[in-house]
């Protein structure tokens, strides 16, 4: 094997926030030949030692063989997992670190669109960066052990022990599954045979209620021993007031069902968040860090500055996360949202919580608009939240068009949200503030929450 050893500086982070580095290899030639690598578990401005299997290659993924020259902020990981789960891919870094990281990560990209970054705060992190998340999603191997994925190899799982990112409780449940599956000798699916039972675990908890719920995915409908899992969970966990069992036949790897089975308790559990309920099914989208969430929709709420007498327009809905606590403040709210089981949802949602100035569309955004515009007409304030991809040219020139005094813009994806809001300067809007929150702690993701204003016709 033609091997070679470099040392190099990691240059930059790549859009999954591994280092990056550049080295030039001597081929004997007048000109060196660039080579392009990807080194996880480094930080910008560390020297590295690596071994490059196959330099021929123009870009080539491997970890250090050493740290030569480490960063200030480098910190030893607290999770055993660290070195091969590719979850929280940034426990090597100070969370101080972290966070002025993904602050310089939405200016860069605001900068890239003509923006002023100075717009932007400093990112709002958390006071106890761990134990944030309130839904988990494990993946069973072939052999029937549940973990989740390995950095890099998302055929490989590694076999959970504890994740210092999910609730306790939460990982507590799932080792029942592990065990239960382990002690029955149940098999775990196979990607490239396409043969197994058990595909995956989903776990989620409310953390003001303490309801959890437990989806078990699996190529059949429930086997004799799933009598014997009821029993462990309801002695060992009283905490879970739903478990379900979703038949999953599709060959795409995602937490999907075809039929749903339940085993124990209901469907869903409720959730609250700023006094308002929500229920949660399996397939319900509802942010994963519950904390930070809390700070997103307060902090819209001050940007947006809502009034009893106004309309207004929240796009990409979901359940009604913000539509509720606004629809409290403005004379009347409408909702939109493409998935129609979020919208029934958000229906139900509005109604348990006895709020009836609502109307909810199931409907893609560009359509749901121009469908709202007609029988609700314009509105003062409008909030969007769209997903990672963003909203897109097409919806954001139909927002331009319809003219509201104030934009809040709730964005997971910096790059998408300063392509969109871009397209709202021909129409006469201004962005006022950026504030970015940590809602995903030891990786690479953050959230934003922006103010835009009408200052021209």
């Amino acid at each position: 094997m033609n091997q070679q050893s470099y040392l190099t500086k990691i240059d930059s982070l790549d859009r999954k926030g591994s280092g990056r580095a550049v080295v030039w290899r001597d081929t004997g030639q007048v000109n060196p030949k660039k080579l392009k690598l990807t080194i996880p578990q480094t930080i910008p401005g560390e020297q590295v030692q690596v071994t490059v299997d196959d330099p021929e290659k123009r870009w080539v993924r491997v970890l250090a063989d050493e740290i030569v020259e480490s960063s200030e902020e480098r910190v030893d990981p607290d999770c055993p997992h660290f070195n091969l789960c590719g979850g929280c891919i940034w426990q090597h870094w100070s969370y101080k670190g972290q966070l002025q990281e993904k602050t310089r990560h939405v200016k860069q990209f605001l900068a890239n669109q003509g923006f002023d970054s100075s717009l932007v705060h400093d990112t709002m992190g958390m006071e106890d960066p761990w134990r944030y998340r309130n839904k988990m999603e494990f993946t069973f191997s072939a052999d029937g052990e549940l973990g989740l994925h390995e950095q890099g190899n998302f055929r490989k799982i590694i076999p959970l022990h504890t994740c210092l990112i999910a609730g306790k409780q939460m990982v507590d449940a799932a080792l029942i599954v592990a065990n239960w599956a382990k002690d029955h000798q149940l098999s775990g699916y196979n990607k490239d045979k396409h043969e197994g039972l058990l595909r995956h675990l989903m776990v989620r908890q409310s953390f003001v209620t303490g309801e959890l719920m437990l989806g078990l995915f699996a190529t059949e409908p429930p086997v004799a021993a799933v009598n014997d899992l009821i029993a462990r969970v309801q002695t060992n966990c009283p905490e879970v007031k739903s478990l379900m069992w979703f038949e999953n036949r599709d060959w795409a790897d995602r937490t999907q069902s075809e039929q749903a089975h339940q085993l124990a308790g209901r469907d869903f559990i409720y959730d609250d968040m700023l006094g308002y309920r929500y229920r949660l099914w399996f397939d319900t989208f509802f942010q994963t860090n519950p904390t930070q969430a809390t700070k997103l929709v307060e902090l819209a709420l001050e940007m947006a500055q809502p009034k009893p007498n106004e309309k207004m327009i929240d796009l990409f809905c979901g359940v009604g996360t913000f539509s509720l606590p606004f629809a409290s403040k403005v004379g009347a709210l409408a909702g939109i949202e493409i998935v129609e089981t979020s919208i029934e949802s958000a229906k139900r949602n509005a109604a348990d919580n006895g709020i009836s100035n609502t109307t909810f569309l199931a409907k893609d955004a560009r359509h749901g608009i121009d469908q709202i515009l007609e029988e609700f007409g314009a509105p003062e304030l409008l909030l969007l939240d769209p997903p990672r991809s963003g909203a897109g040219g097409k919806v954001m020139r139909r927002i331009g068009r319809a003219q509201p005094e104030r934009i809040v813009y709730v964005s997971c994806n910096p790059e998408t949200f300063a392509a969109d809001i871009k397209e709202l300067e021909p129409f006469g809007y201004q962005l006022i503030e950026v504030q970015p929150v940590d809602l995903f702690p030891h990786t690479m993701h953050v959230e934003c929450v922006a103010l835009l204003l009408r200052v021209a016709e």
